[in-house]
């Protein structure tokens, strides 16, 4: 079977494929002979997305973008080279062999893939994850699965409330929604449809990085820090460097201030 989640949010494809949502779906899913089966209804329609903050959701998006270069790269430089076959191959690494474990073909396929790269953009991303739930990284199976089902009951309240956290407002809530919530979660369906515009690339010139990260910051609601607004930029990563140094010297210049010990930026607001 196949199941297409159609929204091309990249916070989303990291939630989904992060070690919480793994287990929580082999937990709720159904089985095809000895393999776990992904059954929508109940692997996705209930499974509870986290409530993030800007940076958390950032953190998520930018890992999520990588590991989705990283596997398209791969498998462009070898045609041959499958999905199935790049997991196999870290789910024998994570069940503790060693590259000098592998045969030939998973040999193979471990330099081709660069499935240690792959374990550590996986590893990152699950930590940030972790994170956007509030929750330690390193929870065990049933400590995830206890916190997701108490989070699912909660999600489950709220929406006999009439609270529902939409994944995709601009298109569900005309059509879902009851008449009295379209207009009152109308702001939330238009800051969903501005999430979906190009991203901008960023300027060559000084003059014009430092305004477009102000800018960058003018828009956020809280923190932000250089890898989430490298990402707000067609560049992506390639200017994170940049958009550092750019976020250092505002700071030494006292337009923006500092939390989370130094590792996010904000602008100052006149009082």
């Amino acid at each position: 079977m196949l199941v297409a989640v159609a929204t091309d949010r990249a916070f989303h494809l990291g939630i989904l494929s992060s070690r919480i949502h793994v287990t929580w779906t082999k937990w709720s899913g159904g089985t095809l002979e000895d393999r776990p089966r992904y059954t929508k209804s109940r692997c996705f329609d209930s499974f509870p997305f986290p409530n993030t903050s800007e940076l958390q959701a950032g953190y998520v998006r930018t890992i999520a973008e990588e590991l989705d270069a990283h596997r398209k790269r791969r498998q462009e430089e070898h045609p041959g080279l499958t999905l199935t076959e790049m997991y196999n191959v870290l789910e024998r690494l994570r069940a503790g062999a060693s590259p000098s474990d592998l045969d030939a073909d998973e040999k193979r396929i471990f330099d081709d893939g660069l499935i240690l790269i792959l374990k550590e953009l996986h590893d990152r991303l699950d930590g940030a994850v972790a994170a956007a739930y509030g929750w330690p990284a390193d929870l065990l199976d049933e400590e995830i699965l206890t916190r997701l089902v108490a989070l699912n009951k909660e999600r489950a309240a709220e929406e006999a409330r009439g609270v529902v956290r939409w994944l995709r407002p601009d298109y569900q809530i005309p059509r879902f929604a009851t008449a009295g919530k379209k207009a009152e979660q109308l702001e939330v369906a238009l800051v969903a449809v501005e999430a979906k515009k190009p991203k901008p690339a960023f300027p060559a010139e000084d003059i014009a990085q430092t305004a477009a990260v102000m800018a960058v910051l003018a828009d956020a609601a809280g923190g932000l820090d250089a890898t989430v607004i490298s990402g707000r930029f067609r560049q992506g990563k390639r200017i994170e460097p940049k958009a550092r140094a750019v976020l250092l010297a505002l700071t030494r210049m006292g337009f923006l201030s500092t939390q989370d010990g130094g590792k996010s930026f904000l602008l100052r607001r006149a009082s």
